[in-house]
């Protein structure tokens, strides 16, 4: 799954493409639903690429100037910025009603593309058990990819 599994609880809701029955109907039912694919034997695992407001200005600003860029321009790339609060404001509800012990979330610094890349195969591989797993190669850089914790809205370590 993508980003696009909870599209729901961010651009849908913040955009005002659901109604708020649906974004309900959604949070109650995403934990229920990842629980039963765990139990199925199916491996889940969550990340959040979190940028800062700056860097997120700065890639709009690239689609719009940079022509192998521009197709990625969407309507709501016009508005994103003005929403950062909203999104913000979105994303800490979500982390707070389906983070949990069984589908935690991870949250990557994804200011730089590559090194967040890099990190998120790293942290991937250490949560994995594959035969010559290269343990070495298996360790991310923890100010790069770490485990959610509320806490982290507060002292800066997820863009506010």
């Amino acid at each position: 799954m993508n980003r696009s599994w909870y599209n729901r609880a961010g651009v849908e809701r913040v955009m005002g493409y659901c109604s708020d029955g649906e974004y309900e109907e959604f949070m109650r039912s995403v934990l229920p639903f990842e629980h039963m694919l765990v139990d199925a034997g199916i491996q889940l695992f969550k990340y959040y690429l979190d940028i800062s407001k700056e860097e997120q200005q700065r890639r709009l600003k690239d689609r719009r100037i940079d022509p192998l860029k521009q197709w990625k321009i969407s309507p709501i790339d016009k508005v994103a910025i003005k929403h950062w609060g909203d999104y913000s404001a979105a994303r800490n509800e979500m982390f707070e009603r389906t983070h949990n012990e069984i589908t935690p979330w991870y949250v990557v610094r994804a200011d730089d593309k590559k090194r967040a890349r890099l990190n998120v195969i790293r942290h991937l591989m250490s949560l994995v058990d594959c035969p010559d797993k290269d343990e070495h190669a298996a360790k991310p850089d923890p100010e790069i990819v770490f485990a959610y914790d509320e806490r982290q809205l507060e002292n800066g370590a997820i863009a506010r």
